[in-house]
């Protein structure tokens, strides 16, 4: 018998999503008889504590009677539950420094970790992540912001939609001037806004046609990293030597800077990786974007003029591309910055909905197992211990 609980989120500001909908959790007591489910009360989150008791599926404050704890986001360090199984983003595998004290708490109560990031297909792709809808509303976001910033369309913000198909309605009719969209990304974000570019009719260009070519007609173009980057010996690109050393590559962006009126940005990044641009280039008159969706938001990273996250209330900032500094949005002369890092939670309903589908296809067997591989490679802390895949943590929870 294995008893599953869904925690409520309390890390702030709180996350809206959830592990399983009320539906899927229905679907499991049907098909899976052995397995319990218990949803702890939750007055934010996407789905009400009604929908979830109208499927048929218990509320609790109390999962003390649990095997297996399902959350999203990090878990406060005072609300963990000594001994219990826990899955969630622990954000901790890098080391950083504002989950340090989680970390050491959930060492300290004899907690297994099992962290979501780490769950990877015998390729080494990963199983669960929200990037898909993180594209889709960064997309959006970016065209939003190009309308408001110019005056020439309006579009709804889409955390007013109820789901994603109110957001598709609101896209009929939609017309939008002529305008020259650069993605970034091969991977699930730019799925995601490669979704929303087909949504509105908006045309692929090849990149080389795209440089060159004026049209009538909104465009986009997509630069995968085999595009953007080429080895500075031999101008070739690999992707495994990429990953392993990206210091040897060049970035091939820059002509895209004079051609582009936005960006939106889905491409991998670490410290290591040459920038899409510098702070010299945006300050020149031929840098034509003026406004980029930093959809992997990573502060001051792939893109300099990430100054730090914005929020979904307020997800616009400007960048005076002499100074450097911010400034209001949507003046005429500056670049306009979206950075918001929990974009998935303006669709929570459908993120939620895809997780749970991607948690049921490819992690739910392996978790009744008695010995999964891909659960054992994905465990951070084994009741209260780290792991021998993560035993480099040592020095950053003895800190």
């Amino acid at each position: 018998m294995l008893h599953i609980g869904l925690i409520r989120e309390e890390k702030q500001p709180h996350d809206n999503r959830v592990a399983f909908t009320p539906q899927q959790c229905q679907w499991i007591k049907k098909h899976y008889p052995e397995v319990n489910i218990t949803v702890q009360p939750s007055s934010w989150r996407c789905f009400t504590d009604d929908e979830y008791t109208s499927a048929g599926i218990t509320l609790s404050e109390d999962l003390s009677s649990c095997d297996v704890l399902l959350g999203i986001k990090e878990v406060p360090a005072s609300l963990l539950i000594p001994g219990k199984k826990y899955l969630f983003f622990s954000h901790t595998r890098k080391k950083q420094p504002h989950n340090r004290h989680m970390l050491q708490t959930i060492l300290q109560k004899n907690i297994t970790l099992i962290d979501y990031e780490c769950l990877v297909h015998a390729d080494g792709a990963r199983i669960l992540g929200f990037g898909f809808f993180a594209g889709v509303v960064g997309a959006h976001n970016g065209l939003l912001t190009y309308g408001k910033k110019t005056g020439a369309y309006q579009l709804i913000p889409v955390h007013r939609c109820h789901d994603f198909k109110e957001l598709i309605n609101h896209y009929f009719g939609a017309k939008l001037p002529p305008l020259k969209i650069v993605i970034t990304g091969s991977g699930r974000v730019a799925a995601g806004t490669l979704e929303v570019m087909g949504l509105l009719g908006i045309k692929y260009i090849p990149p080389e046609e795209y440089l060159i070519n004026q049209y009538a007609y909104p465009v986009y173009t997509q630069l995968k990293a085999g595009e953007l980057y080429l080895r500075k010996s031999d101008k070739t690109y690999s992707r495994e030597d990429f990953h392993l050393h990206p210091e040897t590559y060049d970035c091939r962006f820059l002509p895209f800077v004079t051609c582009s009126d936005i960006l939106m940005n889905g491409i991998y990044w670490d410290e290591r990786i040459p920038p899409l641009f510098t702070w010299n280039d945006l300050a020149k008159d031929n840098f034509r974007i003026r406004v980029i969706a930093d959809i992997t938001d990573d502060t001051n990273g792939s893109i300099p003029s990430n100054l730090g996250d914005s929020s979904i209330e307020d997800p616009v900032y400007g960048v005076d591309r002499q100074t450097r500094e911010k400034t209001a949005p949507f003046l005429p002369d500056t670049l306009d910055m979206m950075c918001v890092s929990n974009l998935p939670n303006e669709l929570p309903r459908d993120a939620s909905q895809y997780f749970g589908d991607q948690l049921m296809k490819y992690v739910f067997d392996e978790l009744q197992k008695t010995d999964s591989e891909t659960i054992r490679n994905a465990t951070i802390a084994d009741h209260g211990k780290l792991t021998e895949r993560f035993a480099y943590l040592q020095d950053y929870v003895e800190e």
